[in-house]
């Protein structure tokens, strides 16, 4: 059997997760786990393939003790079994580093003429070497930084870096990496899987296969528990990708302040009980006026050389309606012209109000749009107006805030936003908290200057622009003026 023909295999040994991290073929994957899910098994069950190519490569492979360098070695001599691949048998030798101190390390060489080295943590075991490396553990070495270095110039002739630990704080170098890739800094692939992911794919089912136990629901819930309940006050950390200490507020004051600019304004509109109640003409007639004195000599004043873009956060009468166009600036930044803030404006005055802006923003690429619930609507309108390539129809979930929030941060960390100075805006960014790892809007509402409440609108836009920004594909399309008096003839529609 050929190793391409061996590919697929271990289907029936490993599972879901561990199968979707062998069949990435990123350069530099990095997956944040739990503990003892068997991610380091199936990597060295790739590995062994790898290594017995005739087209592999070396593999590397870097544990922060010598317990796990000769547990990998181990699992990959079962791997070259269960393949019948012809290899060594597993050989302990010493070599000296370049301080001339005695290091162990674990081989299995085979006979396409590649090995499987298992080595101590020091990135100098690591220099002038070439093929895979695997960081195991990553967040327990000393040296991490030096480490990924080293790893890096693999890369150069073909080589790839596989990255793979449980979580060791907040501030650690490992966690550091992971929110550097959310935020988009660096273009690596990142897996997360937690306890409760590895369970879904069948780990407490294949734990009872091999200890010749029966399986039930119930079986499983209590040994989750009990597990949960071994680790204390570190279950988060250890189960399910929580660094130690990743609560509390995720945007600081002086963050945001530092890109506010109180030349940007806020226009806000909120409509009086019981103006849904009127009739169409009235209601358009109203909104027309609010848009002709507040939001057409803002249009007026935006640079048609640039490339424009808008989030949206949608809310029809508890929570506001926040939209938030931007500016792509010749240095790339995104600079916020304006906020248009609405509580409760009626679905068609607010399709109204969207229309008006969207159609006049100069050189407009995309929009993104919060289509929970009642927003599906005008997302759904939004998107038949302008197209699905200029319009994201957002589901708003915990997984988009864990991909998104943090690239929405990194813009104030760079400095490469600015926004309104307002004090209502920054608390919105202030109700962003880590929920178990996750940058959320807490659950708290904060009362509004107009009445009713906030419910971190204005972040939740402006992580939307940003993804609008990030995201959008389209090129240009025609611009109208903001003076050209077709674009309220275009509301006529609301008549009818």
């Amino acid at each position: 059997m050929s190793i391409d023909e061996l590919k697929g295999h271990e289907d029936g040994v490993l599972l879901d997760y561990q199968k979707e991290w062998i069949a990435d073929p990123a350069d530099v994957k990095i997956c944040e786990k739990s503990r003892r899910i068997g991610l380091t098994w199936g990597e060295s069950a790739d590995d062994a393939l790898t290594a017995a190519s005739q087209s592999g490569m070396d593999v590397f492979y870097i544990g922060y003790n010598k317990d796990m360098a000769r547990e990998f070695i181990d699992s990959c001599a079962f791997w070259s079994r269960h393949y019948n691949l012809a290899s060594s048998e597993v050989e302990e030798f010493l070599f000296k580093d370049d301080e001339d101190k005695d290091i162990h390390a674990f081989r299995i060489d085979f006979a396409s003429g590649f090995k499987i080295l298992a080595l101590s943590s020091r990135p100098s075991n690591l220099r002038g070497k070439q093929g895979i490396a695997v960081i195991d553990e990553a967040a327990f070495h000393d040296d991490l930084q030096g480490l990924i270095k080293a790893a890096m110039a693999f890369l150069m002739w073909g080589g790839k870096v596989r990255i793979i630990s449980t979580h060791f704080g907040e501030a650690n170098a490992f966690n550091e990496l992971v929110s550097d890739i959310r935020k988009g800094k660096y273009p690596y692939s990142l897996h997360r899987i937690t306890l409760d992911d590895a369970l879904d794919d069948g780990l407490y089912k294949r734990i009872c296969l091999v200890l010749g136990k029966t399986w039930t629901p119930e079986a499983e819930a209590q040994w989750r528990q009990a597990l949960i309940d071994s680790y204390g006050e570190h279950a988060d950390e250890e189960l399910f990708c929580i660094p130690s200490k990743g609560s509390g507020i995720y945007f600081t004051s002086a963050l945001v302040e530092s890109c506010m600019d109180d030349q940007l304004p806020v226009i806000k509109w909120t409509c009086p009980a019981g103006f849904d109640q009127l009739s169409d003409d009235v209601r358009v007639k109203d909104c027309q006026d609010w848009i002709d004195d507040n939001l057409t000599p803002l249009l007026e004043k935006l640079d048609p050389t640039l490339a424009h873009y808008f989030g949206e956060d949608f809310a029809r009468d508890l929570d506001l309606t926040v939209i938030k166009p931007g500016e792509r600036l010749q240095n790339l930044s995104l600079k916020v012209p304006f906020v248009v803030e609405l509580r409760n404006v009626p679905f068609r005055q607010q399709e109204q109000i969207l229309f008006s802006l969207v159609d006049r923003l100069p050189d407009f690429r995309g929009g993104a749009m919060d289509a929970r619930g009642n927003g599906q609507y005008l997302a759904e309108v939004a998107m038949q107006r302008y197209g699905a390539s200029r319009i994201q129809q957002v589901m708003l979930s915990r997984q988009f805030y864990l991909d998104n929030m943090p690239k929405y941060r990194v813009r104030f960390e760079d400095k490469t936003i600015s926004l309104p100075k307002d004090s209502e805006i920054l608390d919105d960014h202030r109700a962003v908290r880590l929920d178990k790892g996750i940058p959320m809007i807490s659950d708290a509402r904060r009362a509004g200057s107009e009445g009713g409440k906030r419910h971190g609108d204005a972040a939740v836009a402006g992580m939307m622009l940003v993804y609008a920004a990030n995201n959008s594909t389209a090129g240009p399309i025609e611009f109208e003026a903001a003076g050209d008096r077709r674009s309220s003839s275009r509301m006529e529609g609301y008549l009818s």
